[in-house]
């Protein structure tokens, strides 16, 4: 079980074939000698929030631990996840991302 405290994040809504899944896609800044990175979960299955901190545990029982100001994409990762929608679309798959003002402990995400 890894647990991930990305830069930045969002949460993407996915709908397939009368599915729905909820997942989160996290950015890292490269820094000096390193280069920007990103990691979509496997899907969202439980939210805890503690003070400013969201923790999102995925369904390869992995973590994510989200700062709640810490919002959005960095520059490469809008890139990545701006290419993923529009191949998803091209696919007859819905994926949006969904909006800061979320409340994530009050949606289904399907699995308890």
């Amino acid at each position: 079980m890894s647990v991930y405290n990305p830069d930045k994040w969002v949460i993407v809504k996915i709908d397939a074939d009368s599915e729905c899944i909820y997942k989160v896609f996290a950015c890292w800044y490269g820094g000096y000698a390193g280069s920007d990175s990103w990691k979509l979960n496997s899907g969202i299955t439980r939210v805890s929030r503690e003070g400013f901190v969201y923790s999102f545990e995925g369904a390869s029982g992995s973590t994510y631990e989200c700062h709640t100001d810490c919002y959005g994409t960095n520059f490469y990762g809008q890139g990545v996840l701006s290419n993923m929608i529009e191949t998803a679309a091209d696919n007859g798959i819905n994926m949006e991302i969904l909006p800061e003002d979320t409340d994530w402990e009050q949606i289904d995400y399907g699995e308890s």
